[in-house]
């Protein structure tokens, strides 16, 4: 859970005038009670009405509402056009999500506003996304959060098929095309997989260990080297195999 999730959840809890430890806080949240500690004097230097000490318990006193979310016209356009083409061109689960943000985002527009924003004549067209594709982009994000490593076929640009198990670290979007960045077991390196040209992606069974060599930053920092090095334009990667 994010932190910022996690402050918000605070404050639903302790809303109602009861007494709440931070040790129930710490077991509903899957955290440590000095992690609790922590979050109550931040949301404490921030204003929110929590009174309490360690060790007690806390409550917070009445009256107290979260503000409530104001967007501008332009972020408003931002949000519908990002959460459109999340629609058209995200996993399954993603496309899912994206419809319902777009239900939230105008159930808190003020009326005044509601038609110019949602009317915004930005639109993707997901025509050639095919359902598979979209599927992968959800177990791949899962495995990422999860740190699960996956295992799939793979066929490259020039028809040769392989075997791989990885350990996702990134999805990449390029206009049409998905790639997964991920520390490839049989290369033992970075490598760099359309999603189109994978085949039977699912779960290998086990999670893999995070270590600094094998990160994402690790793999951006290489990137960026080698773009300084030989500067060209950044587009749809070809195979980063053998």
């Amino acid at each position: 859970m994010r932190r910022a999730d996690r402050l918000f959840q605070i404050v639903q809890y302790l809303r109602g005038g009861r007494l709440v430890t931070a040790a129930s806080l710490a077991a509903r949240l899957e955290v440590s009670e000095r992690t609790i500690y922590r979050d109550i004097a931040d949301l404490q230097s921030t204003g929110v009405p929590v009174d309490g000490e360690a060790g007690v318990g806390y409550v917070m006193r009445g009256g107290f509402e979260l503000p409530p979310l104001m967007f501008t016209r332009d972020e408003i356009v931002a949000l519908v056009a990002g959460a459109r083409m999340v629609r058209s061109w995200g996993g399954i689960a993603m496309a899912r999500a994206a419809e319902e943000a777009l239900v939230k985002i105008e159930a808190v527009i003020p009326q005044g506003d509601r038609g110019r924003a949602l009317e915004a004549k930005i639109f993707a067209n997901g025509y050639g996304m095919s359902e598979a594709v979209r599927a992968d982009v959800d177990t791949a994000e899962r495995a990422i959060e999860d740190s699960a490593v996956l295992a799939f076929a793979y066929t490259d640009e020039n028809g040769a098929a392989t075997t791989r198990e990885v350990h996702p670290l990134g999805l990449w979007f390029w206009g049409k095309v998905w790639t997964l960045v991920a520390w490839c077991e049989l290369r033992d390196d970075f490598r760099m997989f359309r999603l189109d040209r994978i085949g039977q992606l699912h779960l290998a069974g086990r999670t893999f260990k995070k270590s600094p060599e094998r990160a994402l930053a690790t793999f951006m920092r290489q990137l960026e080297t080698c773009q300084r090095e030989r500067p060209r334009p950044i587009t749809p990667p070809r195979e980063s195999d053998p």
